[in-house]
């Protein structure tokens, strides 16, 4: 399995491994940091995409998900 493979799947167990919440969630977040949101994880957003970053940030367990509203950790 390759990094992003892995972290795909660390982020579906996240969501119970529904691809569609995953989706959505990962939408929300990357159209934030595209937004001007600061990333929760240390990444520069001018050098990974903004839906990569999303994804690592929930395999990484640093947001909240609550049906398909992201909740950022304080």
């Amino acid at each position: 399995m390759t990094n992003m493979e892995e972290i795909v799947a660390q982020a579906l167990a996240k969501v119970d491994n529904d691809r569609y919440k995953l989706s959505l969630v990962v939408a929300k977040r990357a159209e934030e940091l595209a937004n001007g949101a600061a990333p929760k994880v240390n990444l520069d957003k001018n050098k990974v995409k903004c839906a990569d970053i999303a994804l690592i940030e929930i395999a990484q367990d640093k947001l909240q998900i609550l049906e398909n509203k992201v909740e950022h950790y304080k």
